[in-house]
C-alpha cells in the first residue's frame, strides 16, 4: 500500500546533496517543494510499468528500487538497483516516450514524485541543472553501452565477480569476516543483474564460497577477498 505522507521541503532534505536537485536555487527548490509528492512504499510494489506514459519523475528519498525489463519468456533482465538520491523516469520522460523498463521497490522506500511540469520548469530556467541532467544523461548511457560489451566479451564468472564488487561497493558494511554486502537479493535478482540463469548464479556462488571469495550471513552476501574478485572480474587482466 502506497502512503502519502506529509513530505520534508527540498531545501532541508539530506537526501538532496546526493540527488540531481543538489545545487538548485532556493526559488526553485520551493516550486519544486510545492509541486511535489512524498509517498511511502513497502518491499514489492511497483513503481511504474513498462510501456505507461511517464508524468514525472521519481526521486529517491531513501530505500532501494530495482529498475529491470521483463523479457517474452517473463525473465527479468535488471538494469540498475536505484538508491538513495537517484532520479528515475527522467530519461523516458525527457525523450517523451513511454518507459522503456518498470521499477519496483526491493527495500522499504521513501520517494517523491515531481510533477512533469515543475521538472520541466526547473530544467528550462535553471541552465547549471540543465547541464548536471545532460550529463547524467550521458553517463547512463556510457553505462549500458559498459553492459552491453561484458555480455558478449566477459564470462558469466567475470560478470558475476564483478556485480558482487560493485554491490559491496555501493551497500557494503565492513565486519570481522570482511565486507557485508547489507542489502537482500534474491538468487533470480542477483542474475537479473548479471544477466544469466539462476541455477548458474546458485553454482557460481557456491563455488566462490569454496574458493573463499565470498560468504553467507543469512541472506545476506559477505565479501572476503576484494582482490580476487577483481583479478576474476578483470577481463583483460
Amino acid at each position: 500500500m502506497k502512503v502519502l505522507e506529509k513530505s520534508t521541503p527540498c531545501e532541508l532534505c539530506m537526501s538532496r546533496k546526493f540527488s540531481l536537485f543538489a545545487n538548485l536555487s532556493e526559488p526553485h527548490l520551493c516550486h519544486l517543494s510545492d509541486h511535489k509528492n512524498f509517498i511511502t512504499h513497502k518491499k514489492g510494489q511497483i513503481l511504474y510499468y513498462e510501456g505507461t506514459k511517464p508524468l514525472g519523475v521519481f526521486c529517491i528519498n531513501d530505500g532501494v528500487v530495482k529498475v529491470f525489463k521483463t523479457a517474452s519468456n517473463g525473465k527479468e533482465q535488471i538494469i540498475r538497483l536505484a538508491k538513495k538520491g537517484d532520479f528515475l523516469g527522467y530519461t523516458s520522460l525527457l525523450g517523451e516516450e513511454a518507459y522503456s523498463n518498470s521499477a519496483t521497490i526491493i527495500e522499504d522506500a521513501k520517494i517523491c514524485f515531481v510533477p512533469k511540469e515543475s521538472f520541466l520548469k526547473v530544467l528550462a530556467e535553471d541552465t547549471e541543472f540543465h547541464r548536471r541532467v545532460t550529463k547524467a544523461l550521458c553517463h547512463d548511457l556510457g553505462i549500458m553501452e559498459d553492459k552491453l560489451t561484458d555480455a558478449t566479451q566477459k564470462s558469466i564468472r567475470e560478470r558475476l565477480a564483478f556485480t558482487l564488487l560493485k554491490l559491496s561497493e555501493t551497500y557494503g558494511i565492513d565486519g570481522e569476516a570482511g565486507e557485508k554486502i547489507d542489502i537482500v537479493l534474491t538468487r533470480e535478482e542477483i542474475a537479473g543483474l548479471v544477466g544469466t540463469a539462476t541455477e548458474t548464479v546458485i553454482r557460481l556462488l557456491s563455488e566462490f564460497k569454496k574458493d573463499d571469495l565470498i560468504d553467507f550471513q543469512g541472506k545476506k552476501i559477505i565479501v572476503q577477498d576484494k582482490k580476487a574478485l577483481a583479478r576474476l572480474s578483470d577481463f583483460y587482466g
